[in-house]
């Protein structure tokens, strides 16, 4: 086991950390300590975002410790021992050591502990089951988890079979932390856990699978996982839309060639086919939000023509009617689709048309069809409807003169 101390890092030296370990360490001594992915993170250089403490005092001693020190105090869940600490800054999750005495693959029944292993046993990875003090020592009660963590060896604490039983969502979280954390090879035994109750995702509230699902599309580099997910029957579990992932690997290219941020949903959309009846159903079955569904939905049913060979004013056309966003969703999208390496100067050219693109403002108004002597009514927006096809079809014309012409010649035609 490797011995390391993080007394230094800012984790440790965080002050709503320290103030909230300071009131709960006063009651009895090192009975308070960080925990989980913020040590895991500080034992790899990393900043965490969230900070969790553990404990051995019960939540209701817990709470009197933080109210004497003058730390707010919610209780978030305290049947399973967890209270939310709000000091000056950061809210800090304080949860008390627990063993589970019963599971059912969703849920657990737990009773509270002072013994630090038996918290650490009940964890679902060894990277995840670390803890460190207020000095910075770290504490790896199962033995592996900081070389683990250092080796990118994301494993399950004891036998894998026993953690995916207890909680299928321990599935998709092997998948997520080896697409952040893992290197080379994932483990064998974990992956065979995996495959065998993969069935078990079904259980799941849909809430909690596209959460998971949407983190692990965040990871600068989810191809291995998901290859991996695709070979256990994971993925199919999750996404039975899902078509291959040729398109997502190549889409992982583009992002990196242009030095782009992963979009876990354009990254969704890789998996899926452009089938608005197939991506509604997904939408619906994943509870997905509004705006999550209204963008993957009006990427699968826009039915503008995308080409590598669109000329530049092609592509203002269609970014006018688009819009930008769902402009760059079908442009990337069809370049991931494209096996042709030769066209990728092509859709880099397309992409780079967008930047910067503002949509001309369309320069007549109804009061200006009136006043062409057109009739009241819904005949104003037919004609407004078509002189404004007009004017983009001929490249958002500022020929005064053209426009006024038009308008006569639809006015006396529609109108």
């Amino acid at each position: 086991m490797t011995e390391i101390s993080l007394a230094t890092h800012p984790l440790v030296r965080n002050p709503d950390a320290q103030a909230v370990l300071t009131a709960l360490n006063g009651v009895q001594a090192d009975c308070a300590r960080l925990v989980g992915g913020c040590v895991r993170d500080a034992v790899l250089g990393k900043l965490a975002h969230d900070i969790d403490i553990a404990t051995q005092l019960a939540p209701e001693a817990v709470i009197a410790a933080l109210k004497a020190a003058g730390i707010k105090v919610v209780a978030t869940g305290l049947a399973h021992g967890t209270v939310t600490a709000i000091p000056a800054g950061k809210p800090v999750e304080v949860t008390t050591l627990r063993t589970d005495i019963a599971t059912d693959g969703r849920y657990a029944e737990v009773v509270f502990t002072d013994n630090w292993l038996a918290d650490a046993q009940r964890r679902d990875l060894t990277m995840n089951a670390l803890y460190c003090d207020a000095q910075g020592r770290v504490f790896d009660p199962v033995g592996t988890g900081v070389d683990d963590a250092k080796a990118g060896r994301v494993r399950f604490v004891g036998d894998p079979e026993t953690r995916v039983t207890e909680d299928y969502l321990r599935i998709m979280r092997f998948f997520r932390f080896h697409a952040f954390y893992g290197k080379g090879e994932l483990d064998p035994a974990a992956l065979a856990a995996c495959a065998a109750h993969n069935g078990g995702i079904a259980r799941l509230s849909v809430e909690r699978v596209w959460m998971e699902l949407k983190r692990l599309l965040a990871a600068p580099d989810p191809r291995v996982a998901l290859t991996a997910m695709a070979k256990t029957g994971v993925l199919s579990a999750i996404l039975p839309e899902a078509e291959g992932l040729e398109a997502l690997q190549h889409l992982v290219e583009i992002e990196n060639s242009l030095f782009l941020d992963p979009e876990p949903l354009q990254r969704l959309m890789a998996l899926l086919p452009r089938d608005p009846t197939r991506v509604a159903g997904l939408v619906s079955r994943l509870k997905l939000s509004g705006a999550e569904g209204d963008r993957l939905l009006a990427w699968a049913g826009d039915q503008t023509e995308i080409q590598s060979y669109l000329s530049a004013r092609e592509v203002r056309r269609a970014l006018y009617w688009m819009g930008t966003p769902l402009y760059l969703d079908r442009v990337r999208l069809a370049w991931a689709g494209d096996p042709e390496p030769r066209r990728t100067s092509q859709w880099r050219a397309m992409i780079a048309l967008s930047s910067g693109f503002v949509a001309p403002r369309f320069p007549v108004t109804g009061e200006q069809v009136l006043a062409a002597g057109a009739r009241p009514g819904p005949a104003i927006g037919h004609i407004l409807r078509e002189l404004e096809r007009w004017w983009v079809e001929n490249d958002f014309t500022e020929d005064e003169m053209g426009l006024v012409e038009r308008l006569k010649a639809l006015v006396q035609a529609l109108g």
